[in-house]
Formats: C-alpha cells, structure tokens, sequence
C-alpha cells in the first residue's frame, strides 16, 4: 500500500493568497481640487435629509433697545389680573402670559422684573373658597428673589370680619422680609363691623377693628422702608368710623405718609357728613278713578 506524504502541506500551500503583482496599474488618485471641495462643503450638505430653508422671518428681539422691550413687555401683561391675588383663575388667566420667562436667561430677567415690579401684590388672600383660609398666601408661595422685586403690597380688610382666618397673621413664613423694595402699602377697607348696621352679628364691640390695628402694626414693622400708606373704601365706609380711625392712628405712630385711593374719593380735609333724607308720609289720592275715595275704604284686587 502506497502512502501519500506531503498532503496537508499541498493543500495549505494552495490556500495561501496570491500576491498582487506590482506592475498591475494603481487606482488613480482623487486630484487635490476635490477634496478642496469636500472639505468646503457645510455640515447640512453632508446629510443625506433634504435642507430646511432658512427662516427669512425670525426677528431679534434682544437686538431692541432696553426701552422698546419695557414697552413690549408692558403691552404683553397689559391684560394679566391686578391687583395679584391667590385664585382658582389664575392658572387659566397667566399660563400663557408667564410663558415668556422661559424664554432664555436675559428675557426672563428683564420681563419677571418688570412683571413684579408694576403689579400691586394683595397679601392676604380675599377669594372666597379654598384659598381664604389658606396657611400659605400668595407671597409665601413665591421665592425670596420675585419678593424682593414687589414695590407695592395691598391689605384688603372686611373679608371674614367676624371670624377672620387663622393664616391671616404675620410670621416668617410670609417673607414680608424680603420685600425690601415695597414702597407703598395699599389698605383698602370694605366694611366697618364698628356700624351700628352690624350690631348683633359681630362678636364684640372693637374686636375687628382692634384685629386689623394689630395686623397693619406688625406689616409696618416688618416692612421699615415703606414711605406711603394709601387708604381707601366703599362708599359705605365712613372716615370717621372706629374702623378708619384705629387705622389712621397706627400709621401716624409709624410716621408713614397717608395718601388717599380713588375710589372712595377722600382728602385730607374732614369728612362732610351728608344728611339723610327725611321720610315724608305719603298723601292719599282723592278721588280713584273719577269716584272719591277714602282711605278706610278697601280695594278688591283680583289676580
């Protein structure tokens, strides 16, 4: 029997690839005015996505004058609810306004500022409902940098005059504080329990009015940079009342300036009472259709 040698090595030897002989052509190089061109081309022309046009429409608003874009910020809120108050609308009335403070870093700088700073802030809730008795006011909700833009506060008294709300008190959690640019302080009064019209439903002779007395010393004493106290009232409430008074006396002691609000139309001259008008007993007619008639007679009415 014959043996065959060398068999692997045969094979493995036809297995080896043949080498590429040098004297077969080259591929041609790519000449140096296309790549030039390659390298010129922008990174969209790369993609193998269609190119969106440019947008020949975009304006650059930071480009304004800081003047033009004050303007352009007032007429943006120029519909947003004032004074600013907790209330279930809110969301519905501002969600698209206060958009614009996502913006980028600069507009939200500017148009916050301007926001806060030309609206007067209420500091006690008066929306009837949820709200009312609410532990966190509207000023505990915001962070300490939007109160220290608040230039102007309102106090609105009346509401819940004969129990009134137990967060309606002054303690660290309502950041007055921080409002350190509050100039004006807005008390507006909308009845005083002190009228004899109350009697009966009020829990004791001077319990509101000394409640509010209290309240406007402890806002004045956080608040030591407020020059202007501003009053003002419906028309049912009288200057002279315990209600007005008790107030006045507190801003006096304070040394803060009084000023007056537009509605109620008051001056610093003294109230002029107006004289009630007098009832008259009405006459009787004469005659009742052509006939006399006597106020003894009775009149058959049918329905």
């Amino acid at each position: 029997m014959v043996q065959r040698r060398g068999g692997r090595s045969s094979r493995a030897l036809s297995l080896r690839p043949t080498p590429i002989s040098s004297t077969q052509g080259a591929p041609p190089s790519t000449p140096a005015s296309e790549v030039d061109a390659v390298d010129k081309l922008p990174m969209g022309a790369l993609s193998l996505k269609s190119a969106k046009p440019a947008n020949s429409n975009l304006f650059r608003f930071l480009d304004l004058p800081s003047e033009l874009r004050i303007k352009i910020y007032e007429l943006h809120f120029a519909d947003t609810p004032w004074p600013v108050d907790l209330d279930p609308e809110n969301h519905k009335r501002l969600y698209r306004k206060l958009a614009i403070f996502k913006t980028c870093r600069q507009v939200y700088a500017e148009s916050s500022h301007y926001y806060y700073s030309t609206r007067p802030f209420r500091i006690f809730p008066t929306h009837p409902g949820r709200f009312f008795k609410t532990k966190k006011p509207l000023l505990a909700r915001l962070t300490p940098s939007k109160r220290a833009c608040i230039t102007s506060l309102e106090l609105r008294l009346g509401p819940g005059w004969n129990k009134p709300p137990k967060g309606w008190a002054v303690s660290p959690v309502l950041g007055l504080t921080d409002c350190v640019n509050v100039r004006r302080v807005t008390v507006f009064v909308e009845c005083d329990p002190s009228d004899g019209i109350f009697k009966g439903f009020r829990q004791s002779d001077g319990f509101y009015e000394t409640f509010c007395r209290g309240l406007l010393t402890d806002i004045l004493l956080q608040l030591p940079q407020v020059h202007t106290v501003s009053f003002d009232a419906w028309p049912s409430v009288k200057k002279n009342g315990g209600m007005m008074r008790a107030l006045l006396e507190v801003t006096a002691a304070h040394d803060r300036m009084i000023r007056w609000g537009p509605e109620r139309g008051w001056t610093d001259a003294p109230e002029e009472e107006k004289p009630r008008p007098r009832l008259t007993e009405a006459v009787p007619p004469a005659t009742l259709d052509g006939e006399p008639f006597s106020p003894q007679q009775s009149v058959l009415v049918m329905a």
